[in-house]
Order: structure tokens, then C-alpha cells, then sequence
């Protein structure tokens, strides 16, 4: 456990910059994820354990392929090499190792305290940027909540935080059997702790995963648990914003520009406009196998109009104004279209849709039957929701990005895990 723990925490570490233009990042949390894939392989040479259950293997092994295709039709396959490792790395080796190292539903539960444990401080971080005007450069001022991640991963912060936001409130609206009786005060108080975090973050797209994967908690915990969870919800942001002011002004004109993104869309809607149209192009020149890894960068500019910026803006939280390109189309789902064509789109959503149901299958079997666990299945079916509704307005990319590993790893074990684990989940 002690590597996807320290996968986890090494997070909070700051981002470290050298000055030279580009963002250099040191990734301690990768190396750790990587030490708990070698870890894995160790134990099942040694143990000579048969390693999944066939059909989590293919679900998990799915998306090899459509890498696999990517990378030797691209045009230069060494350029596209660096991708292929980085996508098995987040979305075959982390996850199965996840599945491989949680044993039961108590290791589950580590795992998800020490998502929130991360998600407090990064969220703790990022109230104090917003109250002392130290966070990134939102609007002229420097008030964005952004934690260790910097201006340069504007999405990080807001993406742990909503991780710990859910995970914490599965706990408010289903305690565990036999936990302390502290925990459901304190997952409350996190709860707002992090939502003021999240609302901080200035981010409509984590904005509206995170409404949308609650709604979908509270669909599966039942009607009476949703409208009580609903009304402390209501209550918690009325106070927050109303009582307090808490970002009033500025969330409301965030709130209303998600309204107006076909009306008067503010230049960040219209990059993002474009670069989806330019990922379309690049699909509909390589419709099967796409331009291949890490080839959305270079084919962009012969497939976008002149409406795209020469990049966003970014300052503030200790970085120096700079440009930062726009190298992706921030979203997931048109990504992988455009780099990896039908083959790799199939191979990937497929997958994923594979776990999403039936982790949301097994919740509502668990619940049927009192399984004491259910509260795992429920943090694990927020998360995937969350995911998959949140890549439809980002994409991978920056330090965070291995934690995308690890919450498919938590879903993936709770959907797919072996009758002789699922006994105790």
C-alpha cells in the first residue's frame, strides 16, 4: 500500500519552476507510481499469482491497443513513443496495479482518506491564495485558487479538491458500519471546507463534473438521504456566498459565462471551440488510427482557423507573467479521436464505460443486500462519474495527472475485482 499511498501525497508537493519559460516540473508521485507497478510485477513473479480475473484483464488491457495502433502508424513513431508510455502508465499499469495492492475494502478506504487528506491540504492552500491575493491571475487580480500546482496546472488543484469533495461526502451521507462517531462531523466539515475550495478554483468544468457526479451520489444512496443532503448542501452555500461573500461577485459572472458560451463565448471558450474543430479535422484525415501520439501539437496549426489565440495567459501564485500554449484540445474524448482515431476512442471509452457501469451495477446490488462496504462502491462510482463527465472539458496533462490513475484503479477494483476479493466489498 505504501507506494499508491505515497502516489498519492507527493502531490502536495509544490511545483518547482527553473525559470527557463516552460513549466519544469519534478514528479516524485510518477516515480512512486512506477515503484508500485514494479512492486506488483515482483509479487506475481514471485507468488506466481494469476494476476486479474479475465474480464477485468481485458477491460484494463483494452486500451493497449488503441496505444499500440497510435504509436507504429504514426508518422514518426519514436515521437510518439514518450505517449504511448505515458498512456499505459496512467491508464493500464496504474490502475491494475490499484486493483493488485487493494486486498479489501479497509485498503479501499486508505487509499480514499489519503485522497482527501491531499485534497484538505490543497484545498486549505488555496483559500489562503484567494484570502491573501496570492493565488493565480483571475480577472486582474491575483485570487485564484490554484494549491502547490501553480498557474501553469490551473485544473490541478480544483481536480484533487473535487476528489476529496466527493469522497468526504459519500461519508456524510453513508458512515461506514462500525466507524467512530466523529467521522461523520468531520467528513461534514471537510465537506465545506472543500466545496469553498472548489468554488475558489474558478473552474466551470470541475464545476459542473462535480454537480453532476453528486447527483448521481445521491441518486444511488436513495430519495430520503438526497433530500437531506440537498438541503445542508443548500444551506452550506447560502451562508458561504451569501452569508459571508465568499467570491459572491465573481462566482456569479463565472456561473453566468457558462450560460453564454455559444452567445458571447470570452476568448478561453473560443481556443477551446477551435481546437475541438481542429481535432475533428485531424479525424476525419486519419479516421482508424488517428495522427498518432502526442501528434495533436504539431498537426494543430494545419487544422486550426485564425480565431485561435497564440495561448492563455498565466501569472501569479509566484510565476512570472508568461504564455502558455495551447498544445491540446482539452478534451479527453476529442484527444484521443484525433491522435488515435476510432480504434483508440472504442478501445479507451469502451473501458471505461465497462467499469462505470458495472461498478454503479454493483452499488446498487451491494445496497440491496447490506453490503457494509457500499460506502467504497459509492466513493468509487462518484469518481468514475466525475472523470468521465470532467473529460469532456480537459484532457491529461501536468502533475495531477497520475491521480487519474489511481481513481481508475479505485473504480476499476470495485467493478471488476475477483470473487475471492469481492467477498469483503
Amino acid at each position: 500500500m505504501l507506494p499508491l499511498l505515497a502516489t498519492v501525497l507527493l502531490l502536495a508537493l509544490p511545483v518547482t519552476d527553473a525559470g527557463t519559460g516552460e513549466a519544469q516540473v519534478t514528479r516524485p508521485a510518477d516515480l512512486a507510481s512506477g515503484l508500485a507497478v514494479l512492486l506488483c510485477l515482483a509479487r506475481l513473479l514471485y507468488f506466481r499469482q494469476r494476476p486479474l480475473a479475465p474480464a477485468a484483464a481485458v477491460v484494463l488491457g483494452l486500451p493497449a491497443v488503441g496505444f499500440a495502433v497510435a504509436t507504429v502508424t504514426a508518422a514518426d513513431p519514436s515521437a510518439a513513443l514518450p505517449g504511448f508510455v505515458r498512456y499505459l502508465q496512467v491508464f493500464v499499469l496504474v490502475p491494475a496495479a490499484v486493483c493488485l495492492l487493494i486486498r479489501d475494502a479497509q485498503g479501499f478506504r486508505i487509499v480514499t482518506g489519503a485522497l482527501v487528506l491531499l485534497a484538505l491540504v490543497q484545498g486549505v492552500t488555496g483559500i489562503h491564495q484567494y484570502a491573501t491575493g496570492t493565488g493565480a491571475s483571475y480577472m486582474g487580480e491575483d485570487i485564484r485558487a490554484v494549491g502547490t500546482f501553480g498557474p501553469g496546472d490551473i485544473m490541478g488543484m480544483s481536480t484533487v479538491v473535487a476528489f476529496g469533495l466527493l469522497a468526504t461526502a459519500v461519508h456524510v451521507l453513508r458512515t461506514p458500519e462500525g466507524a467512530p462517531r466523529w467521522l461523520r462531523p468531520c467528513a461534514l466539515g471537510a465537506t465545506a471546507v472543500l466545496l469553498v475550495a472548489l468554488v475558489l478554483s474558478f473552474s466551470r468544468g470541475s464545476w459542473i463534473a462535480t454537480a453532476i457526479a453528486a447527483l448521481a451520489l445521491l441518486a444511488l444512496t436513495g430519495p430520503r438521504q438526497a433530500v437531506r443532503a440537498l438541503a445542508v448542501l443548500s444551506a452550506t452555500a447560502v451562508v458561504l456566498v451569501g452569508g459571508f461573500g465568499i467570491g459572491s461577485e465573481m462566482v456569479s459572472q463565472r456561473l453566468t459565462s457558462i450560460t453564454e458560451v455559444t452567445a458571447a463565448p470570452d476568448q478561453s471558450v473560443t481556443d477551446r471551440y477551435t481546437m475541438w474543430a481542429a481535432a475533428a479535422s485531424m479525424w476525419r484525415e486519419e479516421p482508424l488510427a488517428g495522427v498518432g501520439l502526442k501528434g495533436f501539437p504539431a498537426h494543430r496549426d494545419g487544422h486550426a482557423s485564425i480565431a485561435l489565440s497564440a495561448g492563455s495567459d498565466t501569472a501569479g501564485a509566484g510565476q512570472d507573467f508568461r504564455k502558455q500554449p495551447l498544445l491540446s484540445p482539452h478534451n479527453m474524448y476529442l484527444l484521443v479521436l484525433s491522435e488515435q482515431g476510432l480504434i483508440g476512442l472504442t478501445a479507451l471509452a469502451g473501458s471505461w464505460l465497462a467499469v462505470l457501469v458495472g461498478g454503479v451495477r454493483r452499488v446498487i446490488i451491494s445496497s440491496a443486500r447490506g453490503n457494509t462496504a457500499v460506502d467504497c462502491g459509492l466513493v468509487a462510482a462518484g469518481l468514475m462519474v466525475w472523470q468521465t463527465v470532467d473529460f469532456l472539458y480537459a484532457d491529461i496533462g501536468g502533475p495531477s495527472t497520475v491521480l487519474t490513475g489511481i481513481v481508475l484503479g479505485l473504480a476499476s477494483w470495485w467493478a471488476l475485482a475477483g470473487p475471492e476479493r469481492a467477498r469483503t466489498a
